[in-house]
This record gives structure tokens, C-alpha cells and sequence, in this order.
């Protein structure tokens, strides 16, 4: 049987496979990795998802702790 993927549940927005906040500690590590080279790239896509988890959500997590939750870890660190 296959395990399921690191991936967002909707309208949760927690883990298939694990079942904590997406993204998880593997899905940030595997998204690092695609995204080795386009870290620019890595972060819009992740503002996306976030707007769509802000909407799917209503609310019920706090707009800075979701984009840190969505975006704040994949920034680069000075």
C-alpha cells in the first residue's frame, strides 16, 4: 500500500500523511528542494496557497500566524 503524500488536506489544511499543519517539516523539504533554484518562484507559490487557505479557513487561524505558518519559513535567512 502506498503511503499518502505530504500534501494539503481541504479544507483543513493539515497533512494526508501526517495529519499536522500543512505544510509539514517533509512537505517544506521536499518543496525546498523542487524549488532549489527558485526560491523567488517557491515563495509566490506559496502566497498562493496561502490566499486559498485564508478563504477555505474563514478565519479560524490568524492571518500572521498563517503566513508564517505558509511563507515565513521558506524565506531566506540573512
Amino acid at each position: 500500500m502506498r503511503r499518502p503524500e505530504h500534501a494539503p488536506s481541504r479544507p483543513t489544511w493539515r497533512c494526508r500523511a501526517c495529519g499536522i499543519a500543512w505544510p509539514c517539516s517533509p512537505a517544506k523539504l521536499r518543496l525546498l528542494a523542487v524549488c532549489r533554484e527558485d526560491r523567488d518562484g517557491l515563495l509566490s507559490h506559496l502566497a498562493a496557497l496561502m490566499e486559498e487557505a485564508a478563504v477555505e479557513l474563514g478565519g479560524a487561524v490568524l492571518p500572521a500566524r498563517l503566513a508564517e505558518r505558509s511563507t515565513g519559513w521558506a524565506r531566506p535567512r540573512a
